[in-house]
């Protein structure tokens, strides 16, 4: 009988978040990560309606990077939380799980760099088991990680999805092109018919290859991430900028935070399930801007963004 290791995803997800953090702080070189655990038990919940949701427990650790010299905001969240019954984000695609009580654990994080020439990234990684009486629990892998940039570079986008590339090739080939489309499909914004970012890897309800295999899977992902990222924000921190270029920016921001709010299937899941809202919040920027009808000047540097973000094979 395959045997659910859940207590090696736990240990994993914290050592990863340990050493995300420490390279990020090292990195920065000024900020260090204020850490806030926080823990909700059923009994905190006593006396509320089930019917409205699920009654949540479990806890985690939220970490957060302040104004940083380099990291204007960064957020690294571990979460391991248990529910009485699935949210409806959980449920929409497989109404099977309907009413299953489950756990969820992983790390979620986003890094928002003040340099506009250095772009945004996130990343998470994912494991859920969801389980009922009289009926074989059932249990899957998720995550992936993907860039949004606000002044582009070829050559940073290539060595972003090479890095995808690699983490996914000991799994077979067609693993990095299968993640890869549909982290394009699902980091679009639909009501502005643009992607949000550049891509990189999406995966969800990943259990076809086995426990173990697929434990492996969501591993490499997780310690290939700042193989990805560290070298891009390497390149650019020191690239100067202007007032106009940070206002760029934190317009494009405004894309960020509209899908995080009504698309990210793990800021549903959160809100959904009764979590924590300031851990599940941590992803939004420190600031951010809207213009109306804004269309960048023909030629500009701004306009070479909206050049580069349609999806397409960027290592053909």
């Amino acid at each position: 009988m395959m045997s659910i290791r859940t207590e090696a995803v736990r240990d994993y997800l914290l050592a990863l978040q340990d050493r995300i953090c420490t390279q990020l702080e090292k990195e920065d070189g000024k900020a260090e990560f204020l850490q806030d655990n926080w823990s909700r038990t059923h009994a905190d919940q006593a006396g509320e309606d089930e019917s409205a949701g699920p009654v949540l427990g479990g806890g985690g650790e939220t970490r957060i990077l302040s104004k940083g010299a380099i990291f204007e905001q960064a957020g690294v969240n571990f979460s391991h939380v248990t529910g009485t019954c699935l949210p409806p984000s959980a449920t929409a695609a497989r109404p099977e799980l309907a009413g299953r009580s489950f756990a969820a654990l992983g790390v979620s994080l986003v890094i928002h760099p003040e340099n506009p020439y250095v772009p945004t990234s996130h990343a998470n990684v994912r494991f859920c088991l969801a389980e009922k009486e009289g009926e074989k629990p059932v249990w899957w892998f998720g995550g992936g990680y993907d860039l949004t940039p606000y002044y582009p570079f070829v050559e940073d986008i290539i060595g972003w999805h090479r890095a995808a590339r690699a983490a996914c090739k000991p799994f077979g080939k067609d693993v990095y092109p299968r993640f890869k489309e549909w982290c394009d499909r699902y980091f679009f914004l639909k009501h502005r018919d643009e992607p949000r970012g550049v891509g990189g890897l999406f995966f969800d309800d990943l259990n076809e290859w086995g426990f173990e295999r697929s434990f492996a899977f969501m591993r490499a992902i997780g310690d290939s991430y700042l193989n990805a990222y560290l070298p891009i924000v390497q390149q650019r921190k020191d690239h100067l900028w202007t007032a106009q270029q940070r206002e760029f920016q934190l317009y494009r921001r405004g894309r960020y935070v509209e899908f995080n709010l009504v698309y990210d299937r793990g800021t549903l899941f959160g809100l959904q399930s009764g979590g924590r809202t300031e851990s599940i919040l941590m992803s939004m920027p420190p600031l951010v801007s809207w213009r109306y009808d804004y269309h960048p000047q023909a030629g500009s540097e701004e306009a070479r963004l909206y050049e580069l973000l349609p999806a397409r094979d960027w290592l053909s």
